[in-house]
């Protein structure tokens, strides 16, 4: 096998919650959404440089309660850019662990958790 990427699949309950917080709050970009059709569950891709994120209503896809480990690079300033939107539902921390890396968790609407790290090495 070679594997190239993995692309997590989060589900989620809400539209508007999921994009309020994935695109507004986090700062992704909504590549795009499918439904089969009107009133039937939503499946999106949202993107944030070479990260992706699916994102499912569907229940047959994964259980909320997710956990994920995004790699970025400069997590001082993404944590500063998180504290100052006003985002009434998530205040992150930054730690730093002893396994080397700087971290900062979030937790969607939806119960996923996002672990955002940086290498300090």
């Amino acid at each position: 096998m070679n594997g190239k990427r993995v692309t997590p699949i989060l589900r989620i309950f809400d539209e508007k919650k999921a994009k309020e917080f994935y695109v507004d709050y986090l700062g992704f970009k909504l590549d795009w959404e499918h439904r089969f059709e009107d009133n039937l569950p939503l499946y999106m891709q949202v993107s944030n440089g070479n990260c992706i994120i699916h994102l499912s209503e569907h229940h047959g896809d994964c259980s909320p309660g997710a956990a994920i480990r995004i790699e970025i690079e400069d997590i001082e300033s993404f944590h500063a850019v998180l504290h100052s939107k006003e985002y009434n539902f998530a205040r992150p921390g930054l730690e730093t662990t002893p396994w080397q890396t700087k971290e900062l968790t979030v937790i969607d609407p939806f119960s996923n958790r996002i672990v955002f790290f940086e290498d300090r090495e």
